[in-house]
């Protein structure tokens, strides 16, 4: 079998598990560079060992953060050992786009009550659907309303979208009744133990951005019901009930790589452009939690992060002071003495900007560790008796989250 396809450079065959042992040995052997979170440590593990990186990047701007998030690896004239890791990061990290087709013209208004971006997405999901045998019963796993199942659907084909949430799937049967489609809408929690029976061996699944568990159960359902070709483009690895990673492919199990939720959250850490009173919101909202990590660090007389809620955006609309204080009051801590306010909300700033720039270390490795994941759902699939292509499916600022499974029973 080839190691890629021929006309795209698409990783399928020998290429996979390739891809998947040398990303196993980059993240291994550098775990002390990217497990730990500069947002819990006032200074990391690392920096006794690179001194002179974690001085550079501390003395970084916010902005200069935000600018080389996106592309770590581009950053030029950082000290050792960023540039090594940033070229061997960028060279496991590529994969090509799948082929591209022409799709039919979308039916009139079918894409009436998607977001933009939701809707963009579809399309793009739907043009990189080949496969060797035309499908007959398209199968929407974690449907929602069913949009995708809809975009899908052709003459003589039909279509069943499993949901676990009621109302979305009334509302996904009256637009499919709307538009005059062979659809059928299930409410089904496809974790439940008679999941699989709503799969039968006729069915093509396609999963657009299931979270964690729920594009892994797909896998291992569709698998054991015999059907002959699917897709998924996996999203929040960390959607899990387990408290560590369970590797899927028996070489994922041989590893030693052992991945915490937090761990998992990674590749999660690159977003989409957001607009500026978000960035501000967002800006603001983690400058004031590490104020306050500094402040109880300083009541509870201890050097340790202490986890908090996530709060209200309302929350922000509060003085300083106040912020400070009910959140202490959240936490049981008491606020005994007159804290410097001022100078703990101009250190929260600070520490925001070296946080955002000492990430970015960690930056380097959160494609290779979603490649990591996605590559191990390959090679289960490839156990299962499958052809697996892994490609992208649309550009990064479309959505992060754009790596997907194309897999066809031999």
């Amino acid at each position: 079998m080839p190691a890629k396809d021929a006309d795209s450079g698409v990783l399928t065959g020998e290429a996979l598990l390739a891809r998947f042992t040398a990303l196993d040995a980059f993240l291994t052997t550098h775990q002390a560079l990217w497990k730990p979170r500069p947002f819990t440590h006032l200074q990391l593990p690392w920096e006794r060992s690179y001194p002179e990186l974690a001085q550079w990047l501390r003395k970084r701007s916010l902005e200069d953060a935000e600018n080389d998030h996106h592309q770590p690896w581009l950053i030029q004239h950082a000290p050792a050992p960023f540039p090594e890791l940033a070229g061997i990061s960028h060279a496991l990290s590529v994969v090509a786009e799948l082929p591209g087709k022409e799709l039919e013209t979308a039916a009139h208004r079918l894409s009436v009550d998607v977001p933009g971006r939701k809707w963009q997405q579809i399309e793009a999901f739907a043009s990189r659907l080949h496969f060797a045998t035309k499908p007959t019963h398209w199968l929407d796993w974690c449907a929602g309303k069913g949009h995708l199942g809809r975009r899908l659907l052709q003459a003589e084909q039909q279509l069943t979208c499993l949901e676990y949430d009621p109302a979305l799937v009334a509302s996904g049967q009256q637009l499919s009744q709307r538009h005059r489609l062979p659809a059928t809408h299930l409410q089904q929690d496809v974790l439940a133990a008679e999941a699989g029976l709503a799969i039968r061996p006729e069915h093509t699944p396609v999963a657009l951005h299931a979270c964690g568990d729920l594009h892994v159960r797909l896998m291992q359902l569709a698998s054991a019901a015999g059907c002959t070709q699917l897709a998924i483009a996996p999203c929040c690895y960390n959607r899990i009930s387990a408290e560590r990673y369970q590797p899927l492919s028996d070489v994922a199990k041989g590893s030693v790589l052992q991945l915490t939720l937090d761990d998992l959250s990674l590749p999660l850490t690159e977003t989409v452009t957001a607009g500026a009173r978000i960035r501000r919101q967002r800006d603001q909202s983690m400058a004031r939690r590490l104020s306050f990590d500094l402040l109880q660090r300083q009541i509870r007389g201890r050097d340790e992060y202490l986890p908090t809620p996530s709060l209200p955006s309302a929350w922000l609309e509060k003085s300083f002071i106040e912020y400070c204080t009910d959140l202490a009051a959240l936490k049981d801590l008491s606020t005994v003495g007159s804290p410097d306010w001022s100078a703990l909300e101009a250190a929260g700033h600070q520490r925001l900007a070296q946080v955002r720039n000492l990430e970015l270390v960690r930056g380097l490795f959160r494609r290779p560790l979603e490649l990591w994941l996605v590559l191990d759902r390959a090679l289960f699939l490839s156990q299962e008796n499958y052809r697996v292509r892994l490609g992208t499916f649309c550009e990064t600022p479309l959505t992060p989250r754009n790596l997907m499974l194309l897999a066809e029973r031999h």
